[in-house]
């Protein structure tokens, strides 16, 4: 196996280690689609029961689904990182029957912090959201390897 592979192989390692115990992101229904070194991508669902009091799915929806796969990107090596600053800029609304996607790709990759760039889109390819994230790096791991 090449150095790629086996850093990928840890990437979803750690990711399928994460998804088992993250109990937030099972309730949201998210799917992993693809994970390697520094890159997420995994999509939802949304649900009626994610309606805010305007009649329009909560931003919190979209946030946390960036947040997953932000999560998953930047834990991917094995190093146990945390959000420093996240930001979102929300484009489209989103309503219940909507497929979202978020993709997480990592910008800048330091040995105490990184930058990753989530964005998001609907069924229909539509941008619906982005989402930046710094996180910070602790130097511990989440699974033994």
């Amino acid at each position: 196996m090449n150095a790629e592979n086996e850093q990928d192989a840890l990437a979803r390692n750690v990711v399928k280690k994460m998804t088992a115990d993250d109990q937030f992101s099972q309730w949201l229904g998210i799917k992993v689609l693809a994970v390697a070194e520094g890159y997420s991508k995994i999509r939802m669902a949304v649900r009626e029961e994610m309606i805010n009091g305007l009649g329009v799915v909560h931003g919190g929806i979209a946030f946390s689904l960036a947040d997953s796969a932000f999560a998953f990107a930047c834990n991917s090596r094995n190093n146990l990182s945390v959000a420093l600053d996240t930001s979102i800029t929300f484009i489209k609304p989103t309503k219940p029957g909507d497929i979202l996607t978020a993709e997480a790709k990592e910008l800048h990759n330091g040995r105490s912090t990184g930058l990753y760039l989530i964005t998001i889109v609907n069924q229909n390819g539509e941008q619906v959201a982005l989402f930046r994230g710094t996180c910070f790096r602790t130097g511990k791991t989440l699974i033994d390897v």
